[in-house]
């Protein structure tokens, strides 16, 4: 089952980014009911992932494996004659060496009627993405056939499922696998994702698609390397590192992205970045410079207010705060952290945000231990 801590509602919600981005949504609500992922489809039987590239080299030593760029990192393929799982597998690492996905693709299809737990798993998903598809090595199909993408996974992972026909006849093209940072690379709306079911090469024939949502066109490098630098900074495979997530947002912009609220969202992240490596004044560049491009974020005041009082600038702290409970009047964090900030200068404000606060986080289990130190300030405000 797929829970909901901070990576997950995150990712969830960047995938609207074209709409709006929420990034510290998590420990503002308790964890929401996800969908079931049971599966007797076999799959990553051989390698897990976060693994790294040698472990997965080692595990795989007797099979012929191809090499070939993947943006910054490296794809390994294993044709479908040599694999377990008779697919073609495809194994994506990123820079780093770290396995962030890998796809399963059944150019013929994969008849779905031997596996009655993965057909009652997805009558209980509703697709995500419907469209039509025309597959070339599916001769007996009908061109422009209804095809649907669904999606499940558990806390840290997502898996997607593209499914040819109705529930009647199911049949399996692809099945992807990753960490949630990279999932978007695993999209359909990623023209990408679909190469792979083309036909052969030398023949006219080939998949078309038509969806109900536009294509994804931001650049693969800038996706790829946001999606390294949340690896490392929510520490997905492993401790956070803030070294590899700095780097990563810094080419992430530098690549460039066409849409503000994903340059906006890595100058902010950068920013973080650059405050748990003790570096202030950078933080706080970028996360004016993110404040530039999209004003008005209460996320990104929230955080700059946290530099602010780092540096001793109490003024601007408490601006940010002030600005950042203004634009989202339930932001339990923002609401602490202005009530710390008044302490000194203004007692019976921040007994009156630390009690808003308690109310907004009543019953939310992540935020249990800063609940205790409020009660405990609140209590030495009062004496």
């Amino acid at each position: 089952m797929k829970s909901s801590p901070e990576r997950r509602c995150f990712f969830l919600l960047l995938g609207l980014a074209v709409v709006a981005l929420a990034v510290a949504c998590a420990t503002e609500g308790p964890p929401s009911n996800l969908p079931p992922s049971a599966s007797d489809l076999i799959l990553l039987k051989s390698a897990a992932l976060c693994d790294d590239k040698p472990t997965f080299l080692q595990r795989h030593s007797l099979v012929s494996i191809r090499r070939q760029p993947w943006g910054s990192g490296q794809e390994l393929s294993i044709s479908a004659e040599h694999s377990a799982s008779k697919a073609e597998e495809s194994y994506f690492f990123d820079e780093d060496g770290i396995l962030v996905g890998a796809l399963f693709t059944y150019p013929v299809g994969l008849d779905l009627a031997p596996y009655p737990v993965l057909r009652r798993t997805l009558s209980q998903l509703k697709p995500s993405l419907e469209f039509y598809l025309n597959v070339a090595k599916l001769v007996t199909r009908a061109d422009m056939e209804s095809s649907s993408l669904y999606e499940t996974g558990d806390e840290k992972t997502t898996t997607q499922y593209l499914i040819l026909g109705d529930s009647d006849h199911q049949t399996l093209l692809q099945a992807s696998f990753s960490i949630d940072p990279y999932v978007r690379l695993f999209s359909p709306y990623r023209k990408e994702f679909l190469d792979r079911l083309r036909s052969p090469p030398g023949t006219k024939q080939g998949q078309r698609f038509d969806s109900q949502g536009a294509e994804d066109k931001e650049p693969f490098t800038s996706l790829q390397q946001f999606a390294r630098g949340q690896t490392a900074q929510l520490a997905y495979c492993g401790p956070q590192n803030y070294d590899i997530a700095a780097d990563a947002y810094q080419k992430a912009i530098a690549s460039g992205f066409s849409n503000k609220v994903w340059l906006a969202e890595a100058h902010h992240r950068l920013g973080i970045a650059w405050e748990k490596k003790g570096d202030l004044e950078k933080a706080k560049i970028e996360m004016l410079q993110s404040l530039a491009i999209r004003p008005n974020t209460p996320d990104v005041l929230n955080n700059l207010g946290t530099v602010y009082a780092k540096l001793g600038d109490r003024e601007n702290a408490l601006a940010s705060f002030e600005k950042a409970v203004t634009l989202r009047p339930n932001y339990a964090i923002a609401r602490y952290n202005l009530a710390e900030a008044y302490e000194s200068v203004n007692p019976k404000r921040a007994i009156s945000e630390y009690e808003t606060y308690l109310a907004l986080v009543q019953g939310i289990p992540e935020e249990v231990d800063r609940a205790d130190m409020a009660r405990k300030k609140l209590k030495a405000l009062r004496r």
